[in-house]
């Protein structure tokens, strides 16, 4: 590890050693992926990481390439003590709105967790639905090492669902756009309307 590597590492561990050192044992970083996308569901992940291991690269998924975070992925499932995802489908988000799907992902991901947390840390959310105590911080995915971990499962676990859902819809060009409103997207919607996993609530201006 670089000597600069090893300098922003430390400074995203700030936040679980502050943890740690109060006789918290098992902290937990808690992310969503998927809160603007036209289609498909919000996806949020729950990971303890051990106190001791700190893997290189960890950060804020939206700071690494693809084939980083494919690479990441594996390594925090490995090495974690714990990880869980929480899925929230298009649907239960046109029936309750895209906050509250967010909110729902992240307790069914905390919930998940073969490992209870003691502690959590949260991205920017400040109402989340759990019964662990947590505090939320903004940008957290770039500050806490926890949450970036977080935040590139979530990531990669939507990434992988939207591929799959490009080989049953390939017009509207799922695998590049991972369903967020491109240009091309929309058009799409415009000529074959939608799909199954579209969200209708968010899509209404192009149909």
């Amino acid at each position: 590890m670089t000597e600069k590597e090893q300098l922003r590492l430390d400074k995203m561990l700030e936040y679980e050693r502050a943890l740690y050192a109060k006789g918290y044992e098992f902290v937990c970083g808690i992310d969503e992926a998927g809160r603007g996308p036209l289609c498909g569901p919000v996806v949020a992940a729950a990971v303890i990481l051990k106190k001791d291991d700190h893997i290189e690269g960890v950060n804020d998924s939206k700071k690494l390439s693809e084939k980083k975070r494919e690479q990441l992925f594996e390594t925090i499932k490995e090495r974690a003590v714990a990880w869980s995802v929480g899925i929230v489908d298009e649907e239960t988000i046109d029936n309750i709105n895209i906050l509250e799907a967010t909110r729902l992902a992240m307790k069914k991901a905390v919930e998940g967790l073969k490992q209870k947390p003691d502690f959590a840390l949260v991205d920017a959310e400040k109402k989340v639905p759990i019964d662990v105590p947590y505090s939320p911080i903004i940008k957290g995915d770039a500050l806490s090492e926890s949450i970036a971990a977080a935040s590139i499962i979530a990531k990669v676990t939507r990434d992988h669902m939207i591929i799959e859902l490009d080989k049953e819809y390939p017009e509207y060009g799922f695998a590049k756009n991972k369903g967020y409103g491109t240009k091309e997207h929309t058009e799409a919607i415009k000529k074959y309307g939608l799909c199954k996993a579209h969200r209708k609530s968010f899509c209404k201006k192009f149909i």
